[in-house]
């Protein structure tokens, strides 16, 4: 087995504009998968991220730190979540099937790396 990153991708004004009860059904769709992966082993980790435009980003330049406000980059879709499983490359392309975004955004799937890469 091995350690993925399902990255979810969405784009976020879309999400705002749905009301609480349309919400609704995507954050229990969310909530019984993270059960599920609980369930088998495989959960990790995972969180919602708050919207890109409160996020900072960090670079170094002359050797000083340089802070501005996010997103790094202008795209229609942002980084919403995550979530940190360790199974094999299958399940892990299932689960991040089964993520919500997955039906009107991108779920990124990344294995970690293990060891020096």
């Amino acid at each position: 087995m091995a350690r993925y990153l399902l990255l979810i991708h969405t784009d976020e004004a879309a999400w705002e504009a749905l009301s609480p009860d349309e919400r609704e059904p995507n954050y229990e769709r969310y909530s019984s998968l993270a059960r599920d992966m609980e369930e088998r082993g495989h959960a990790l980790g995972g969180d919602e991220l708050t919207p890109a435009p409160a996020a900072k980003v960090v670079r170094v330049r002359g050797g000083e730190r340089i802070v501005v406000d996010g997103p790094f980059a202008e795209t229609k879709e942002q980084l919403g979540g995550y979530f940190l499983v360790d199974c094999d490359l299958e399940t892990a392309l299932d689960y991040a099937a089964r993520i919500p975004a997955a039906d009107h955004g991108a779920v990124e799937v990344r294995q970690i790396a293990e060891g020096p890469t």
